[in-house]
Order: C-alpha cells, then sequence, then structure tokens
C-alpha cells in the first residue's frame, strides 16, 4: 500500500480524482467534482463540508436512479403523476385521501387498495401514480392489465410454469391491476388470477382498478362473494365519484 502523495500539481491532482471515481464508479462525485470544487473555494467550505457535498450528491443521484429503475422495472404503460391529477375533472375525487394514499403506508402493511368506478373518472391514473409513488419510495413494484395477465398465467399453465409465475408476482411489494372487470373471464382465467390474489393475501400489497365492485368478476366465478382475499383483508377503496370514508374500508370513487 503505497503512502500519501505530496506535491501534486492541481492538473495531476484533478487526473487521480477522475481515474479514482472511475475505479470506485462514483460517475457523480465525478461529473459534479469541478463545480463543487469551485462552489467550496466560493464559499469557502471547510474540508468535511466539502467532503459531504461530495458523498451527498452520490448518494442522492444514486437514489435517483435506483427510483428509476424500479419505475421501469413495474412496467407502466405511460407516466403518470399524482401531482398531475386534474381533481377539477372529478371534484369528488378527496386531494386529502390521494396524499394519504401517497404516503404508502397502506404498502408498507401489505394492505389492499381498490379504485372502483366508471370509465373516465381517472381511476388509471390513480393507479399508476400511486405505483410510481411506491416505486420512488423503494417498492418493489409491478403493473399489469387484467386481461395480458390472466393470459400470461394461462400460458404459462400450458407450459408447467404456473407455480414459478405466480410466485413472481407474490414477490412483489405491490402488484397493480388495472382493468379487471372490463373483459369478461372465463372459470379458469378467473381462477388463476384468484391464485395471484391469494398468493398475496396479508403478505404484499395488491391494488386493482376496475369499473366492478367488490361482488365482481372472480367472485361470481368462484360462486362467493367478493374478491378472492378481500372479505378477509381491510382494503381501501376508491369507488366513484370518490365520496371518501374510511372503515376499514376507505371509498373514494375514480
Amino acid at each position: 500500500m503505497t503512502g500519501p502523495h505530496h506535491n501534486l500539481t492541481e492538473t495531476a491532482s484533478d487526473a487521480a480524482i477522475d481515474t479514482a471515481c472511475r475505479v470506485l464508479r462514483l460517475p457523480t462525485m465525478r461529473a459534479q467534482f469541478p463545480d463543487l470544487v469551485a462552489r467550496a473555494e466560493r464559499e469557502r467550505l471547510s474540508y468535511r463540508g466539502f467532503l459531504a457535498e461530495l458523498l451527498m450528491s452520490e448518494c442522492e443521484d444514486r437514489d435517483r436512479r435506483r427510483s428509476e429503475r424500479r419505475i421501469r422495472a413495474a412496467g407502466f404503460p405511460r407516466q403518470k403523476w399524482l401531482s398531475d391529477f386534474d381533481y377539477s375533472a372529478n371534484p369528488n375525487v378527496v386531494p386529502a385521501v390521494v396524499n394519504n394514499l401517497a404516503t404508502c403506508d397502506w404498502v408498507k402493511k401489505g394492505e389492499p387498495l381498490c379504485l372502483i368506478g366508471d370509465s373516465g373518472t381517472g381511476k388509471s391514473h390513480l393507479l399508476i401514480g400511486l405505483g410510481t409513488a411506491a416505486a420512488m419510495a423503494g417498492c418493489r413494484v409491478r403493473y399489469a392489465l387484467a386481461a395480458k395477465l390472466v393470459n400470461e398465467l394461462v400460458e404459462a399453465a400450458d407450459e408447467k410454469q404456473l407455480s414459478k409465475t405466480i410466485a413472481r408476482y407474490g414477490r412483489v411489494d405491490l402488484l397493480c391491476i388495472d382493468e379487471l372487470g372490463y373483459l369478461e373471464l372465463d372459470r379458469r382465467g378467473a381462477e388463476m388470477l384468484f391464485q395471484v390474489l391469494t398468493e398475496r393475501e396479508e403478505n404484499n400489497s395488491v391494488a386493482i382498478a376496475s369499473n366492478e365492485s367488490f361482488g365482481g368478476e372472480v367472485g361470481r366465478r368462484r360462486g362467493t362473494p367478493g374478491w378472492g382475499p378481500f372479505p378477509t383483508a381491510p382494503s381501501r377503496t376508491v369507488r366513484a365519484p370518490f365520496n371518501a370514508y374510511r372503515s376499514p374500508v376507505m371509498s373514494s370513487p375514480g
């Protein structure tokens, strides 16, 4: 191990820092170093203050890149942010309810969420926006259209990979299922979807956007009231036109 390098010129020091950042894989520190040096000299930062600024910039950028990777991995069909939701288009949506859901406490507790309402009431926007918020909060998220999810499950069953596929969906912290109820499911598809929901019951969260109520597709196909695990697990329901209430069910139409 070599000792400290003394009497390096400014140019040699910059080159050494650049090389060290490459070797240590610190791209943000490498990119921001010149600007931070100028700022440190201008504001007369202490050595500790300068080092803290460098390290914080790297940590913050890494957090941002991780969030971006989680959002991409979720497979959202388009970008939707809760901050862009048009409450004037559906004035019955209560911002306080959405803001409370955006904290993602329900995801951390493994609770389900139902967004129920007619077309055009903002269900998909909220579903994607809440999923994005969860990904930014560090959660593993997966988005799927109900019909595509069922097709994937049927294909997996035909290839004798159903257990692996269900387990893969069971591992994410939040599974977002969109457009459930828009297309009728046959008995086999409903049974497989029920298995996915059961796999997640009381362990990991599922968020569903649907135009049907609790006595919908899965419940009818199984001949039982409600959706899979939902009768036994407290859920939050956002129901058009979004008149919110708590009980254990939080309802706001959407």
